[in-house]
């Protein structure tokens, strides 16, 4: 296997690897009211094993698997643009193009079938980071950690002047961290009504996730973790150049500094009870920057992985999860949008945790037999193809 074979088959199985980690993360969002992600303790039982499945999740998924998708994507625009400039081709015409019609399937995905949308978010980093796509591996760190004390400061700000706050402020604030039953009621009822009612319901949400969340976190973490990918990328980690003892090092202390963090985030916000001054800004903090340690430790665990073919049939399916992302990515949405919503099986807010997580798991065993199957007979993931032929504005070759 020569180094861009290996450096493609890395990424591909790291992303798979992501994606499915990114599901423990999604499947609250589709579940449950939207309080219940950043407040566990806003929706649904909160002890036993579902106290259990909760942790194990927030320790070792929440942010971590959004981070590595992040940096893949950074690392991805790189990985584009050398194509492109290998056949002569512009790779700015091209990255714009295959960007802006990444914003419109988001769009689509967002206000059509679920606001947790991560896709617009890339897309919109996406045009902006690759500004920065030329600069040596020391800019782009520096800049992707001031882009993270942006995000971190704000929020930490926020909640350090947060007793200085006006009642109204404070009560909107609680509304979106804590609501009250009716509140949650009308969630509840929207998604379990007809696809309409959902889809006006969703709009809302949705806005306020482009807009506001977008602004305050999004474009300031997402981009942070694409330039961090880049400059992974031009530092030979994704091409397995890296000594093993150099990736040994990262898996150590990301995953020593990073759970610590976390670790001690979880026992502090339980400590406070998960209240709103405390847990909505200050002891999200935690998890915020320890994700970050432990999505490097994660990555360098699959790269040694890869680089020494440890469990190779696990990779090969992976890898096939990875170079058809887009479309397993959407497929989670179309099948627990079904099953939880009231135009399929109605099961909105009437799921526990750990019957979610076996949920999760049935789906990984689906997404690793058939990602692998398809690439039986099909060069590209469906939405994959479609996405390439229209960056190319050529109908491009679909079976094998």
């Amino acid at each position: 296997m020569n180094t861009t074979q290996q450096r493609i088959v890395a990424m591909d199985v790291l992303r798979g690897f992501a994606l499915l980690g990114i599901l423990l993360v999604n499947i609250q969002s589709f579940a449950m009211p939207g309080a219940a992600y950043l407040n566990p303790t806003a929706w649904g039982d909160f002890t036993g094993i579902n106290f259990a499945v909760w942790s194990v999740t927030h320790i070792l998924a929440d942010q971590k698997f959004m981070s590595l998708f992040s940096m893949l994507f950074g690392a991805g625009i790189l990985l584009f643009c050398e194509k492109a400039e290998a056949k002569n081709q512009s790779p700015a015409k091209l990255h714009y193009q295959r960007t802006f019609w990444l914003l419109l399937f988001g769009l689509l995905h967002a206000y059509l079938f679920w606001y947790g949308d991560i896709l617009v978010s890339y897309a919109l980093c996406g045009f902006l980071v690759y500004l920065l796509r030329n600069k040596s591996i020391t800019t782009l760190l520096v800049v992707a950690s001031l882009f993270m004390v942006i995000s971190g400061g704000y929020s930490l700000l926020i909640g350090m002047s947060l007793s200085q706050f006006p009642a109204e402020a404070k009560s909107g604030m609680m509304a979106a961290w804590n609501p009250v039953q009716q509140e949650l009621n009308k969630e509840i009822a929207a998604y379990l009504g007809s696809y309409s009612t959902a889809l006006t319901f969703r709009a809302e949400e949705t806005l306020f996730m482009q807009t506001y969340v977008f602004f305050t976190y999004f474009l300031w973490r997402a981009s942070a973790m694409m330039l961090l990918g880049m400059a992974l990328y031009k530092s030979g980690f994704f091409h397995l150049k890296w000594q093993t003892t150099r990736y040994v090092k990262l898996l150590v202390t990301g995953l020593f500094l990073g759970l610590g963090l976390i670790l001690y985030g979880v026992k502090s916000n339980l400590a406070q009870a998960f209240s709103l001054e405390y847990s909505m800004f200050l002891g999200s903090q935690f998890n915020f920057w320890g994700s970050v340690f432990v999505a490097l430790g994660y990555a360098s665990a699959v790269m040694i992985a890869v680089k020494f073919q440890w469990f190779s049939a696990l990779q090969t399916r992976l890898a096939a999860i990875g170079k058809t992302a887009f479309s397993n990515y959407i497929l989670h949405t179309l099948v627990f949008t079904t099953l939880f919503y009231g135009y399929g099986a109605g099961l909105f807010a009437g799921t526990e945790r750990w019957q979610q997580l076996l949920l999760v798991i049935a789906m990984w065993g689906v997404q690793l037999w058939l990602s692998t199957l398809w690439l039986q007979y099909y060069r590209f993931g469906p939405l994959e193809w479609a996405w390439r032929s229209l960056t190319y504005r050529k109908v491009q070759p679909f079976r094998n």
